[in-house]
């Protein structure tokens, strides 16, 4: 980093406390990620607080330590020796000698610097609403979401042996995103209609229409259904708890039913949330299969929490996932409003997938063709193919794919499932 964008940066974030703080409309949803850790937000419960800008959280955050030697000749801003914080004097002169110096595109990535400046100067060109949109929630943050659990916890530490059983992802922590899903319009019609009956809960609750958002995915692997259950939380802007139920089957069988309950009293304190559960199948067959009494009073545990739980009511989605629909009984079917096929790629998928999957990569690869050649390929196959390839080019010292080196991908997914049908018996 410059010098010059190390006084960019201080500047912007002084200038977006003293906005903040003059401003009480403002929330924290209008300050940047960056500026959020700065000044030491975490929370958004109680009395709003001013914000200020220590030198000690400019070199935890941003690296810079010494930051006010940066600025010293700066005639806008101030030192405080007590308290060793920094400020603007200035607002006005201080948002025009930003955009002087460079900083205007910085003020379309930072929601508080665009209401400001459109306030000053509505020819700016820079649409709050816009920026805001695009700025991530502070309620996304694994910040937000740690302090939700701390409290979870303080009010009943009960909970900690179901919060164990489960994996919770902030929305920021999720690398999949929808944009790197190749959804049917299916999918995308169901996706709108959750966020639609979200933004009208009320209303829904108002008419009792209580039966959305139980969800059951069902396909091959690969096909992109844990993918999409992780997508939806930024979609959303609701944390993801991951549950495997084979994980939760307890060695001490009795204790099974009761860490099902403790996994559901979980979703609902950290509501809104989505509970994703993989494998479902591992628990709703043993109804048929198995003889077991605690295992069937597990099982019906089961089925009474999803019974319990909703969207409209408590804000939880619940999503369910099998690579064996086969294999769950019909109580099981009944609890999910709606069952979403996940396919093996056609085509015209296979193409799209592909050429997504190859856009940043050079190569003269007749990509349509290796489409042809992949039928019965899934998504995560043809992310493997293309992996594979990527690493053949580098090994031979190239960044550029060869026909030859998506070939090695191609073959190795091939090997790989004739390995798995051998029979060793």
């Amino acid at each position: 980093m410059t010098r010059d964008e190390e006084i960019l940066d201080l500047i912007e974030l002084l200038l977006t406390a003293e906005i903040y703080n003059q401003h009480a409309q403002l929330n924290v949803n209008d300050l940047t990620p960056v500026a959020r850790e700065v000044y030491g937000i975490h929370s958004m419960d109680g009395e709003r607080s001013p914000v200020v800008v220590a030198e000690s959280a400019l070199q935890r955050v941003l690296g810079i330590p010494d930051a006010h030697t940066r600025l010293d000749k700066h005639p806008l801003t101030v030192y405080e020796e007590f308290g060793h914080r920094l400020r603007i004097t200035s607002l006005p002169a201080g948002l025009t000698w930003f955009i002087k110096n460079g900083g205007k595109p910085r003020i379309g990535k930072n929601p508080a610097l665009a209401w400001y400046a459109h306030k000053q100067d509505p020819s700016i060109g820079i649409s709050y609403e816009e920026v805001r949109d695009t700025t991530p929630r502070f309620e996304d943050s694994r910040v937000y979401l740690d302090r939700r659990v701390s409290r979870m916890l303080a009010d009943d530490d009960k909970l900690r042996s179901g919060l164990d059983l489960i994996i919770i992802s902030a929305p920021e922590e999720v690398e999949q995103t929808i944009e790197d899903i190749i959804c049917s319009p299916d999918h995308l019609s169901r996706i709108i209609k959750l966020k639609v009956a979200l933004e009208h809960l009320e209303f829904l609750k108002s008419r009792r229409v209580y039966e959305v958002g139980k969800l059951l995915f069902i396909g091959p692997p690969g096909t992109g259904k844990t993918s999409l259950a992780f997508a939806l939380t930024q979609v959303l802007h609701m944390p993801i708890l991951e549950v495997r139920l084979s994980m939760v089957t307890s060695q001490y069988l009795g204790e099974t039913s009761k860490n099902i309950d403790r996994i559901f009293d979980a979703a609902r304190l950290l509501s809104p949330c989505i509970l994703f559960i993989d494998e479902f199948d591992f628990l709703a067959k043993s109804r048929i299969g198995d003889d077991h009494g605690a295992m069937k009073r597990a099982v019906n545990a089961l089925l009474k929490n999803i019974d319990r739980i909703s969207l409209i009511r408590n804000k939880v989605l619940l999503i369910g996932a099998t690579n064996h629909p086969q294999l769950l009984d019909e109580a099981a079917w009944r609890r999910f409003d709606e069952v979403i096929p996940f396919d093996l790629p056609d085509l015209a998928t296979r193409e799209l997938i592909l050429r997504r999957l190859l856009a940043d990569s050079k190569t003269e690869v007749d990509i349509a063709e290796v489409a042809q050649k992949t039928a019965g390929f899934s998504g995560a196959d043809l992310k493997m193919l293309v992996r594979e390839a990527i690493l053949s080019g580098l090994t031979d010292g190239r960044y550029e794919l060869s026909t030859e080196d998506i070939a090695k991908g191609e073959n190795l997914i091939k090997t790989r499932d004739e390995h798995r049908a051998r029979n060793w018996a």
